[in-house]
């Protein structure tokens, strides 16, 4: 499971998907978090992240660490109830010629 980067959530059939990014020696990024549509609002990328995060620091990884959009509330809400905690907010610039 090591070598994988992608994790798919089954119901039966597949119902939400994680990835693994940005590998630190002390912690590992979760991203891509997807559920289709007609699966949303079942739990199931809460179950996802939070079966997902349990795995990595089970591996002995000490922590994870995400990102999210802050105009997303559902997204917000998921992680903060799984145990995710905020650390700082990110703005993005770009520099163009005038």
């Amino acid at each position: 499971m090591l070598n994988q980067t992608a994790f798919v959530w089954e119901d039966e059939v597949p119902v939400s998907l994680a990835c693994r990014t940005r590998v630190t020696p002390n912690g590992v990024g979760i991203s891509i978090v997807y559920t289709p549509e007609q699966y949303r609002r079942k739990g199931y990328a809460s179950a996802c992240v939070a079966a997902l995060s349990e795995h990595f620091i089970n591996q002995g990884y000490k922590y994870c660490f995400l990102f999210t959009d802050l105009a997303n509330p559902t997204s917000n809400h998921i992680y903060q109830a799984i145990g995710y905690q905020p650390a700082g907010d990110c703005q993005e610039y770009s520099f163009v010629e005038s």
